[in-house]
């Protein structure tokens, strides 16, 4: 990228903004040297680094780094061989590690996919024993424990007691009669690491000792008595002995860290690029940015742009602000910045004051950020093409010193632009052609723009000439825009408008800057009448374009209003639908329990109908018929009392479900049917009666010999020759129940079915039949008798059970059941 261009733009104040929200000092100084990238994988790479920053910082907050001030000393001190880091130091660098490795806990356990970032924590090395060793060796003042070594706490208890000591011997000084008169002060003091007294210099023979010195004034003298030179020099020795160890420890702590200098580098490595990373998603959002994409087709396509260095965030923390002020503050009018092939040129008008140059600068900021991995301040859908050259001819940079005027720097601008142009580019002209005779500038301007359209630059060019403004609206490739005005004031709207011209205003906003009206006047009368005719033009052309833009903004606002609509009213038949399925679902519940408490009530009924036909059977046995027998009347009374009892619980049912209270004829007259001719054939939906077991139900397959009959809602399988018609299929659409009570006794419930030495045939006849006894009779484990033999029995049962609806599992018995002799038969529920 061309420096001017940087410098133009004032690329290095949004650098300046982004290394203020880095925390650790390493991290601001790798910002300071951002500069923009010109490789798309390595754009790529940098926009996605943000991006997952940005996702982390909004979820979880910032990283939890915390890095000293002086890091960078510290550092510095590790690569000298022998040197020890002090105490505080490396307190600070235990510290700072510590939140590296926080740092890494708290990313692991983020949500969401971080690649960049987990790859970036997992290079950091864990120093979990060393931060340790500090801590447990220096105190959070920075003071080495007594405990970091053996050695130092005997050296420290030792001269301890020999501090008490010494102390004492002076103080007895102090407390002495014949002593205490001779001193200046009653106080010990310290003088080049050595316990004296203060005496009084007339008195220097009184007591006998060494002179260390003599007051400012000379009226007294610092002397150490002889008593405690001994014990003074042990107290020398012994905190020499100290110091030796401290040194000692504090290199070793030191030390560690340098035998894992590869680790260590790693790791801070990996703390500074997270700083990086977290200072680029704060600063992001900071401006509200969004990653705009990398096209590949030549694009420069910035939607609702803003100018960085003017959002009021970004200029409180430029200000000198530890933090941005968040409180709402008016910023720049959002524009969009728009080149998409085949349009490669575009050229801005309006007024002045109006906005140009700051859409032009806009232009060629978010470029550069985005190449450097930063965030842009516009609106999603954001595109733009990796650029290899970006040219800014802003300003006037005129040098009296290099004898160049402000067209001279213009020209020499340009020309240092062809000659670096390398494509892809983008080139920003300022006010092109300008500084010289207006005509012969209009047309220098216009086969400037051209120049680099033909060589394939992306062009955004400022402009007050009607020349290029004709130029744009006639070129193919090229768009023209113009930056609104207040049609009343002429105040500016600083918005962008596609399509337009545009005027300059140049004598309207002369007046409305306080300009004399007969100046202003004066200079009307001098237009020529071609120059009044085009004014004119233009200003209907704006009158025309603001009115297309306002009906343009009432097709926009209706298509909003039309999708909202259609958004609420997809939420209603949303919100409708749940609210019927739920009440569907209500429904189902209650039909649930309605059916559950029907079973309940039906199965009370049975139960009550076997207790009723085992009394009557206990009666019947107590008669002296050699057959007992009950009589047809109490047989008929006890059909009357099941149905009466089955037509209650229908009534309830319906009374609940809101159904008819009555019952239909035709499902009265199916309790009883009428006779059925003798000897008729059992066909499927006959009711019928299954002589052996005496149970009535209704046929619903029929075989060659044998059908299957429903009783109770459970199938049998019977001989056709056993079934008795009864009945027709029924015709009613309500479903009925039939009851039919066996009212003679059996004489035992039988859970062993002996087959041993019966046919295949005769075996699986009873087989059939022990099973339906078994269902009437609620058995649900049952034993099949065989045998071993020749294995024929056994294997024609199991093929028999295999199939039959009735069973749910079957198996040969455990070894003291009868083994393989026995077949053992599980029910169904």
């Amino acid at each position: 990228m061309h420096p001017g261009a940087l410098k133009a733009l004032e690329f290095d104040r949004v650098v300046e903004a982004v290394c203020r929200l880095a925390t650790t000092t390493l991290a601001a100084e790798r910002l300071r040297a951002l500069r923009p990238l010109t490789d798309p994988r390595a754009v790529a790479a940098a926009l996605a680094a943000t991006s997952e920053g940005v996702v982390y910082l909004g979820e979880h907050g910032t990283f939890p780094l915390e890095a000293p001030a002086g890091l960078d000393d510290m550092l510095t001190g590790l690569a000298i061989e022998g040197r020890a880091l002090e105490p505080v130091s490396l307190v600070e660098f235990a510290r700072f590690l510590a939140s590296v490795e926080a740092t890494k806990a708290a990313v692991r356990r983020a949500t969401g996919h971080l690649p960049i970032l987990s790859t970036l924590v997992d290079a950091a090395a864990p120093f979990e024993r060393e931060i340790g060793d500090i801590r447990r060796k220096i105190d959070a003042s920075g003071e080495v424990a007594d405990d970091a070594s053996p050695e130092l706490k005997i050296i420290r208890e030792r001269l301890r007691k020999q501090r008490t000591r010494l102390r004492g011997t002076l103080e007895s000084f102090l407390r002495g009669r014949d002593t205490a008169k001779y001193l200046q002060d009653q106080i010990v003091t310290d003088r080049n690491g050595r316990y004296v007294l203060v005496v009084r210099s007339e008195h220097r023979t009184a007591i006998p000792g060494i002179v260390h010195g003599t007051s400012a004034s000379g009226a007294s003298l610092y002397l150490e008595p002889l008593s405690t030179v001994e014990i003074n020099n042990e107290v020398v020795a012994l905190e020499q002995q100290e110091a030796e160890e401290v040194r000692r420890i504090l290199l070793a702590l030191t030390d560690a860290f340098r035998r894992r200098a590869t680790e260590l580098t790693r790791t801070v490595e990996a703390a500074v690029e997270l700083d990086v990373i977290q200072a680029k998603a704060r600063l992001s959002s900071l401006v509200g940015g969004v990653e705009p994409a990398l096209a590949a087709d030549g694009r420069l396509e910035f939607r609702a742009a803003r100018h960085p260095l003017l959002i009021p965030e970004v200029r409180a923390l430029l200000a000198g602000g530890d933090e941005p002020d968040r409180a709402p503050a008016a910023g720049p009018v959002p524009v969009d910045l728009v080149l998409v092939p085949p349009t490669r040129v575009l050229v801005i008008t309006g007024p002045n004051t109006g906005g140009k140059t700051v859409a032009l600068k806009s232009a060629g900021l978010l470029a550069l950020m985005a190449q450097a991995g930063l965030h842009v301040p516009a609106a999603g859908g954001s595109q733009i093409t990796v650029l290899r050259s970006l040219f800014a001819d802003i300003g006037d940079e005129q040098s009296i010193v290099a004898s160049l005027s402000t067209f001279s720097w213009h020209m020499t601008n340009v020309a240092a632009m062809d000659r670096a142009f390398a494509p892809p580019a983008l080139v920003l002209l300022d006010e092109v052609g300008a500084g010289t005779d207006p005509i012969e500038g209009g047309a220098l301007g216009l086969a400037i723009v051209d120049h680099f359209r033909q060589r394939g630059a992306l062009v955004v060019a400022t402009t007050h000439y009607d020349v290029l403004k004709s130029y744009a609206s006639t070129t193919e490739g090229v768009a023209c825009a113009a930056f609104g005005f207040d049609p009343e004031t002429f105040a500016p709207t600083y918005r962008l408008n596609y399509g337009s011209p545009g005027r300059s205003l140049a004598l309207e906003i002369a007046a409305r800057l306080g300009v004399p009206e007969p100046i202003v006047e004066a200079a009307r009368a001098q237009r020529s009448a071609r120059e009044a005719q085009l004014a004119e033009h233009l200003a209907k052309m704006d009158h025309e374009l603001g009115a297309l833009e306002h009906e343009r903004r009432l097709a926009t606002r209706e298509r909003e209003t039309l999708a909202d609509e259609t958004v609420r009213l997809h939420t209603r038949d949303d919100e409708l639908r749940h609210r019927e399925e739920a009440f569907k679902k209500r429904l189902d519940d209650r039909l649930e329990q309605q059916i559950r408490d029907a079973r309940r009530e039906i199965d009370a009924v049975v139960d009550a109908l076997k207790q009723q036909t085992a009394r009557l059977a206990q009666d019947a046995r107590r008669t002296a018929a050699p057959v007992p027998a009950i009589p047809t009347g109490e047989t008929g009374a006890v059909r009357t009392a099941a149905r009466a009892a089955l037509d209650d619980v229908e009534r309830k049912i319906r009374a609940r479900t809101g159904l008819a209270t009555e019952p239909e004829p035709a499902a009265v007259a199916a309790l009883d049917a009428a006779p059925v001719p003798p000897g008729q054939a059992p066909t499927i939906g006959a009711r019928v009666l299954i002589g052996a077991l005496g149970m009535e139900g209704v046929v619903r397959q029929v075989h060659d010999r044998d059908a299957e009959v429903e009783v109770r809602g459970k199938r049998l399988r019977a001989r056709l020759d056993d079934l008795k018609v009864v009945g027709g299929a029924a015709t009613d659409r309500r479903p009925t129940v039939s009851v039919n009570v066996q009212l003679q006794p059996r004489e035992s419930v039988a859970t062993d079915l002996n087959v041993i030495g019966c046919t295949v045939d005769e075996a699986l006849s009873r087989a059939e039949r022990f099973l339906d006894e078994a269902l009437v009779t609620e058995q649900r484990t049952l034993r099949v008798i065989h045998g071993f033999g020749t294995g024929q029995l056994r294997r024609a049962i199991a093929e028999f059970l295999r199939t039959h609806p009735l069973v749910a599992a079957f198996g040969p018995a455990p070894a003291g059941e009868g083994g393989g002799g026995v077949t053992l038969v599980e029910l169904k529920e």
